[in-house]
């Protein structure tokens, strides 16, 4: 099974005691929650399915609760860390705590916003505590920096979570659902308290699961092209796409052309449009070359 006893795993009381010595405090700024419970890590890894091959990437590890549960049941873990404090602590913490896994372990010290290549094997898998300010951003940057990511399962604000997971028609759908789903197939995967957390936030968190898709979507459309149709779909989303995409297309006009040669109804708005139907209007937009 593991090779690793639960006394590798971070308690209440071990947190508590390392944060004293680094002189941390847990920042607002940067979303700081450390996850302070043993089973939670655990449940975390369960969910995300880490096999013994997978090479995954944390971001944001903070004292390295989760990291420790990774490296438990991966090949090797590669961690993202901005703080300064923090990403220097991390690598004797795991080498007190796992020094048969200290060699598996590699430390990015930088904003994950910004990572463009990591050391070693490319990642099978990301699985993250992100901080709720930048959850969004950093998930999708990873997500299309990093086409070897199979699997993902990150840990956000509950609110982040229902956003990311819901389809259409639902009232939080919006640009981050649209754009989740470009990469993946997206789900809830479980709700996580408040008391596993030091300090304890005010909302709850959720688990959501992000499956890449083993075909990316059939469009003539780039990337960015279909984006920017989402962008300005839900720019002003009580307004109908003919008025919407009005700024993108050039006019109300063209905008109901482009719509129209997609086969969606000028009159629908954004929150009820899949991923595959704005790829569809980002192929008809007025003077595109497709």
């Amino acid at each position: 099974m593991s090779t690793t006893d639960p006394d590798h795993l971070l308690g209440p009381a071990d947190i508590r005691e390392l944060a004293a010595k680094l002189g941390v405090r847990p920042t607002k700024q940067r979303g700081q929650n450390f996850v302070i419970d043993a089973n939670t890590v655990r449940r975390i890894v369960r969910t995300a399915e880490v096999r013994p091959d997978d090479v995954v990437v944390e971001v944001g590890p903070g004292l390295g609760s989760l990291t420790l549960a990774l490296l438990e049941a991966a090949d090797r873990v590669t961690a993202v860390e901005i703080d300064d404090v923090l990403a220097a602590a991390l690598p004797s913490t795991i080498a007190a705590r796992i020094p048969a896994k200290k060699d598996r372990f590699a430390l990015v010290h930088t904003d994950a916003m910004h990572v463009q290549e990591l050391p070693g094997p490319a990642p099978t898998a990301l699985v993250a505590n992100l901080p709720y300010n930048v959850a969004v951003p950093v998930l999708l940057h990873m997500l299309d920096r990093f086409p070897t990511i199979e699997r993902t399962l990150v840990m956000v604000q509950a609110e982040v979570a229902d956003r990311l997971a819901a389809g259409p028609g639902n009232k939080v759908y919006g640009v981050p659902s649209v754009k989740a789903n470009w990469y993946a197939e997206v789900k809830r995967a479980g709700s996580i308290g408040r008391n596993v957390f030091w300090p304890a936030p005010n909302v709850d968190s959720g688990l959501v699961s992000l499956v890449r898709r083993t075909e990316p979507l059939a469009t003539s459309a780039s990337k960015d092209e279909v984006f920017r149709v989402v962008d300005a779909a839900f720019a002003q989303r009580r307004k109908t796409l003919r008025a919407a995409l009005a700024g993108w297309a050039g006019s109300p006009a063209l905008a109901e052309e482009a719509l129209v040669k997609a086969g969606i109804s000028p009159q629908a708005r954004g929150e009820a449009l899949t991923v595959e139907e704005f790829a569809r209007i980002a192929e008809n937009r007025p003077g595109a070359s497709h």
